[in-house]
């Protein structure tokens, strides 16, 4: 084992431990679901409930639901009186997710939607405490227009795989336009006024964005 997989390892041992439901989440996502590592896992899910429980929203968006990992970890820092949507294009991934928001006892706080999220966005009538994105990278500037003006003052926009495998570092092929998505919604947060923002190297890169 290499000292970064050690390092990695070394964190799982000394934060909580996975909840049982997430790890069997993790698990069947893993037997039965293609593009399984794309599931946020342990430490990245710790990450975003304690994000969630710092910020302590009312209202969540999720863009990207997946098999509901991430939400499940999310759902943690709402109150009993709260709410996330949670958007997810590929409807054959509902029933798992919906099954797994049953088990952990959130299904009451989640509301699930099918579809794109250019589409169901702009339909939505809530504004949003926190939103969190972890959906197609070609339309990471489009969700991000859509949104920061539906965000609270003091609210909070985390998106994932921000560092994108390190290929933010090069100048994209004029092809790969997953890597252009990234690259220009980089560009276009480090240079809105409106926001403070880090970049958190967890994984694949996770923005942290805060409404000003």
């Amino acid at each position: 084992m290499d000292r970064q997989k050690a390092l990695h390892q070394y964190i799982l041992n000394h934060i909580d431990e996975e909840d049982l439901v997430l790890t069997e989440l993790d698990r069947e996502t893993n037997l039965k679901v293609l593009g399984a590592r794309m599931i946020s896992g342990h430490l990245q899910g710790q990450v975003l409930t304690m994000l969630a429980k710092m910020i302590r929203p009312k209202t969540i968006l999720e863009l990207g639901t997946f098999t509901g990992y991430s939400a499940i970890c999310l759902a943690k820092g709402l109150p009993e009186d709260g709410k996330l949507i949670t958007i997810e294009i590929d409807d054959e991934l509902e029933s798992l997710a919906t099954k797994y928001f049953e088990k952990a006892g959130v299904a009451h706080l989640v509301e699930q939607k099918i579809g794109a999220a250019t589409e169901i966005i702009p339909v939505l009538e809530e504004s949003f405490d926190l939103v969190f994105i972890d959906a197609d990278k070609r339309e990471y500037v489009q969700y991000y227009e859509l949104l920061i003006d539906r965000l609270k003052s003091g609210a909070y926009f985390i998106a994932d795989n921000t560092l994108w495998n390190g290929k933010v570092l090069d100048k994209p092929r004029h092809d790969d336009a997953q890597t252009i998505g990234i690259f220009e919604f980089n560009k276009l947060v480090k240079n809105d006024e409106r926001v403070e923002k880090v970049i958190l190297p967890l994984r694949d890169g996770m923005t942290v964005i805060r409404k000003k």
